[in-house]
């Protein structure tokens, strides 16, 4: 399988991230370590968590993600061929958020402990901490890779201009720089990250691992009425979806599914690949087959009428 760099990290990752917020929230334990075999065993390689992950689920305090993928690793012993990504900074509790150096020294060995490692691969920044320089959490960062904790550095959630500062402080100051942008984007998510944010990693040669790449699932095309939602636990937020514009990428989505014999979910995350930006979109499964669907994603090559038209379609 194809592998691509992160940035300038040196890490090579397959073409396709699995999003481990679903691990101890939508799926248990057993069911997550078959999902991530099968994972492996089709090519993959890049997993991508987050300490707060799943804080949210009554019962839960954060960190269950990150257990099961620690345990996973520890029982098949194959943490070298994994490129495991997790998350600091999003609150976990009173007084444990945000990026100041003390935060992200007990936060990071937090995690180390949870996922059975001495070291994550790529570690970002969840979202951005107004309240701390800058420069002090590139530091933090740096004090990390040279201790062999932290590989590459990344940021989730910036806006451009934010990013922008970080990547000049880390040139002005000889600090290790963020090699890779996560934004929520996807067929339909389009303007938010296309004016700014991804002309902006292009001239850096920063790596993008989107979020949402399935916009929750609407681009899976199981949600086409008020009537689907009760179809899943993420039902409820397709409402949005539900407008002409999203009809319309929709009847795109069928038109290049049925000419390539693929499914929505298929094409959605081709058509991401696809994109000079992007290197791994980032997305979830709960069940095998939807993960064989995704996992033909990375086989899928799109001709350029298919992406135009589903460009055009979603513009």
């Amino acid at each position: 399988m194809e592998k691509r760099e992160l940035g300038k990290s040196g890490l090579q990752v397959a073409p396709w991230a699995f999003g481990g917020n679903v691990f101890g929230w939508t799926i248990d334990e057993p069911t997550s370590f078959q999902l991530l075999d099968a994972f492996v065993d089709a090519g993959f390689n890049f997993i991508d968590t987050a300490d707060v992950y799943s804080a949210w689920v009554p019962g839960n305090q954060g960190g269950e993600s990150e257990t099961i993928i620690g345990n996973w690793l520890k029982q098949r012993g194959n943490r070298e061929q994994l490129i495991i990504a997790t998350k600091v900074g999003s609150e976990m509790g009173p007084d444990k958020k945000g990026l100041s150096p003390k935060y992200i020294r007990q936060a990071v060995e937090d995690s180390l402990r949870r996922l059975s490692t001495d070291y994550i691969d790529l570690y970002q920044s969840h979202r951005d901490d107004p309240d701390t320089p800058q420069e002090e959490t590139l530091h933090a960062y740096a004090e990390l890779i040279k201790e062999g904790k932290v590989r590459a550095i990344g940021a989730s959630n910036f806006t451009a201009d934010r990013l922008r500062s970080a990547l000049e402080i880390s040139q002005q100051q000889g600090l290790p720089r963020y090699e890779t942008l996560q934004p929520d984007y996807n067929l339909y998510d389009r303007a938010d990250f296309e004016r700014e944010l991804e002309p902006l990693c292009l001239e850096h040669n920063l790596g993008v691992i989107n979020y949402f790449a399935l916009a929750s699932g609407f681009l899976t095309g199981k949600y086409r009425s008020e009537d689907d939602f009760k179809k899943s636990q993420r039902g409820g937020g397709m409402k949005k979806y539900l407008n002409d514009r999203g009809f319309r990428i929709l009847k795109a989505l069928d038109e290049v599914a049925e000419r390539y014999n693929a499914t929505p979910a298929e094409v959605s995350l081709a058509w991401l690949i696809a994109r000079p930006s992007i290197t791994a979109p980032i997305a979830s499964a709960t069940k095998l087959e939807q993960l064989q669907d995704l996992a033909k994603a990375a086989e899928l090559k799109l001709d350029q009428a298919a992406i135009d038209q589903l460009t055009q379609a979603s513009a």
